[in-house]
């Protein structure tokens, strides 16, 4: 069935997955120019090669030439120079899943639905076949310098919070502990990973180290930006923090590696919020039975 005998809403449809078949072209070639590995070099390529056979197809049936969505193509491609390929192709694969609903309905006026849904399929596996990014070899070490910069200094820094009541001593004394504590991790990390025979350990010592002190430094921002006295907007903004940082990290993990959002999600905000309480609790006891006052 060519132009001109497909239904209004069918054109409609065909137009739309037209222009995102064009542009997921554009991403793939985009984001296989600076993939170092040549296995997944090609593979992105020829799935580039694919969503523009498929884009031409469509456009037999529509008669309209559609480009590529170049503000979506900047941001995805940023995105996958950012977090990662990984993650935006993945992304994109759940798109293409939702995609393919649209497929069936097609299959009455446009025979090529069906066979472009296999492809569509196939994409699937030998993306998840190809992804080996290094990044997520060592989600691992960053899940750990993560999760013990969460709950380890939200519950420092909430006892501190009531027991020096001044932003600028808790952003300070919050500072030194968060260094420390960075540089004992990214060690410790190092020490475990060589004991265990691992040829990667200074790798993994930097992605944790690197978690941990990104973890610090937006904790710690809160009591550097609000004044004195207000530290108890600055704590509520920390813990703010902290759920922002758990829900961005646990969406990341949940789509690159497809793990549960909920699951951790709630575990790391539960495990961290809990531990902020009882030590704001210790800060309170502490400064009264000690009769310490700063």
């Amino acid at each position: 069935m060519a132009e001109g005998m497909i239904s209004a809403k069918v054109k409609k449809i065909l137009l739309a997955l037209q222009k995102n078949e064009a542009t997921e072209a554009e991403v793939y070639s985009r984001v296989a120019a600076f993939v170092k590995d040549e296995g997944n070099r090609n593979t992105l390529l020829k799935i580039s090669a694919e969503e523009k056979r498929h884009a031409k197809i469509w456009a037999g049936y529509t008669g309209t030439e559609v480009k590529p969505a170049m503000g979506k193509v900047r941001r995805l491609v940023l995105l996958a120079r950012l977090l990662g390929f990984t993650f935006v192709l993945k992304k994109m694969e759940n798109g293409e899943d939702k995609a393919t609903k649209n497929y069936a309905d097609l299959a009455e006026e446009v025979p090529e639905a069906k066979a472009i849904s296999a492809d569509e399929d196939r994409h699937e596996k030998e993306l998840l076949g190809m992804l080996d990014e290094e990044r997520l070899q060592y989600v691992g070490s960053m899940v750990l310098g993560l999760s013990d910069a969460l709950v380890e200094l939200s519950g420092t820094l909430a006892g501190l919070t009531f027991a020096l009541k001044d932003t600028s001593l808790i952003a300070l004394s919050g500072l030194i502990t968060g260094i420390s504590a960075t540089l004992s991790m990214a060690s410790s990390e190092y020490l475990s990973a060589k004991s265990d025979g691992d040829q990667n350990a200074k790798k993994s010592a930097v992605y944790t180290g690197i978690a941990y002190v990104f973890t610090v430094a937006a904790m710690v921002l809160p009591y550097l930006l609000f004044p004195a006295h207000m530290y108890l907007p600055a704590l509520l903004v920390m813990l703010a923090i902290v759920i922002l940082i758990i829900a961005g990290f646990s969406y990341y993990i949940s789509v690159a590696k497809d793990l549960p959002f909920r699951k951790r999600f709630f575990e790391m905000a539960g495990i961290s919020l809990s531990v902020a309480a009882i030590s704001f609790v210790i800060g309170i006891l502490v400064k009264h039975f000690l009769g310490i006052d700063v």
